[in-house]
């Protein structure tokens, strides 16, 4: 077995008739998967796409979708899925970049980062790390042939991409959603007949279905498996409320990016929901934390590099070491706690501030529905605090009795000095807060 590609043959020689994907009302089971990916390669062959090609196309959330990305894999190319409302000048900008480039051997993927405080990068993932990356989530999960999973999120990034792995690995089903925009969408799939529902949600989802549907999602507490969420850090606020509706449920909070792939992860429903905790390695997976403060990743999850990019590459990836931007712990169970990120460290006045824990406890006032802490500028001490929230519908909050309510749980100097109440928080796709759009 080389390639994720292999095990749908596989379940498709053993077991034909099993549903492997749900779409759109349409259930196609292995045997007829695996017809449709041969008829797609052939196609594809007809349209010139050989060994090696780099081929650019949109994510459409569909079982369309799924057709190419397989197909291009049997046939050696490598897939480079984008955003669904790419413009039709971008996708030609990017293939045309990549038309030339030749990529190294047993690279499956190029898939581009969000970009929330950079530019994106084209990172290329190999059909090892696919696999690799099945196994970790295979084994810290408990993903089964019995399995369900609920997908409703874009198919061009690894949140959700890589849980089509450890399915298609284990011989469950797929079930795929457009977003979580129709609530009713998602808990017709939750009603799905079947003994096991497993799901990743941003926190951004979860937080939705907390506010607008939490009794109805604690009616399928005997029914959800587990819920991985990742992407974003969940306020812990967020953490412990899920943990009571969900109380039967594995609730896991996954260390992953583009870069590292699937690393770590931490069931927040132990009894003890640790705010920040990422857990142990997986599988295939290992990390360590740098003399600074950052977190160092290996093992077999890790990208090949950034495409066509070898010098960029070198300034996180060396000798089979991923550096990433993320600072953080071990505690003594040598389990994986973040503080927070370089590159989103605001100085004010000499003191290091992480926003995301500033963000953290604005969530959890009951008036605020979301939240961005950033950095302004300061004649006084060069920057300050900004924090820009939303309230719930109806809710008013005294911008001194915010401030009063941080206080209340951090440090003097981390109180942000400005305040404005907005009408929503720039994110990112799939639920990053996009710090770069507020930039000065």
């Amino acid at each position: 077995m080389n390639c994720i590609e292999d095990y749908i043959k596989k379940h498709a020689r053993e077991h034909p008739e099993k549903v492997a994907v749900v779409c759109g009302g349409i259930s196609t089971t292995y045997g007829e998967l695996c017809g449709q990916i041969m008829a797609c390669v052939e196609e594809l062959r007809r349209e010139g796409i050989t060994a090696g090609n780099v081929i650019t196309f949109r994510n459409t959330q569909s079982l369309t979708f799924l057709l190419t990305y397989f197909a291009l894999h049997e046939i050696g190319a490598v897939a480079l899925p984008l955003e669904s409302d790419v413009s039709d000048e971008q996708l030609h900008i990017i293939a045309n970049h990549y038309s030339s480039f030749t990529p190294p051997k047993g690279v499956a993927d190029i898939l581009f980062t969000t970009g929330t405080t950079g530019r994106s990068k084209g990172v290329m993932v190999s059909h090892t790390t696919i696999l690799a990356e099945a196994e970790n989530l295979i084994y810290a999960h408990g993903y089964t042939a019995d399995h369900l999973f609920i997908i409703n999120g874009p198919l061009n990034h690894i949140g959700c991409l890589s849980k089509i792995y450890p399915v298609m690995f284990t011989g469950g089903t797929l079930y795929l959603l457009e977003s979580m925009k129709d609530l009713n969408a998602f808990f017709h799939a939750l009603d799905y007949p079947c003994d096991k529902v497993a799901t990743f949600l941003v926190p951004t989802s979860a937080r939705i279905l907390i506010q607008l549907a939490s009794q109805r999602l604690s009616s399928y507490r005997d029914k959800i498996d587990f819920i991985e969420t990742g992407a974003a850090p969940m306020s812990h606020s967020d953490m412990q409320t899920l943990c009571q509706l969900l109380p039967h449920s594995r609730l896991y909070n996954t260390y992953a990016s583009t870069e590292t792939g699937i690393i770590s992860t931490y069931n927040f429903n132990d009894g003890r929901c640790q705010q920040g905790c990422l857990g142990k390695p997986m599988k295939h997976s290992s990390f360590f934390i740098t003399p600074e403060g950052q977190v160092a990743c290996s093992g077999k999850t890790l990208m090949v590099g950034y495409a066509g990019e070898e010098a960029l590459t070198r300034t996180v990836l060396r000798d089979g070491v991923i550096y990433t931007a993320d600072n953080g712990y071990l505690d003594d169970e040598g389990m994986l706690h973040l503080t927070g990120r370089n590159d989103d460290v605001i100085n004010v006045g000499g003191f290091k501030i992480s926003p995301s824990e500033v963000e953290d406890v604005v969530l959890g006032h009951p008036s605020v529905k979301d939240c961005i802490c950033i950095g302004v500028s300061s004649p006084l001490t060069g920057h300050a605090l900004k924090l820009l929230y939303v309230l719930h519908e109806g809710k008013e909050l005294d911008k001194r009795e915010i401030a009063r309510f941080i206080n209340a749980h951090l440090e003097r100097y981390k109180v942000p000095q400005y305040y404005e109440c907005v009408a929503e928080v720039k994110r990112t796709f799939n639920g990053k807060l996009d710090r770069k759009a507020y930039q000065e």
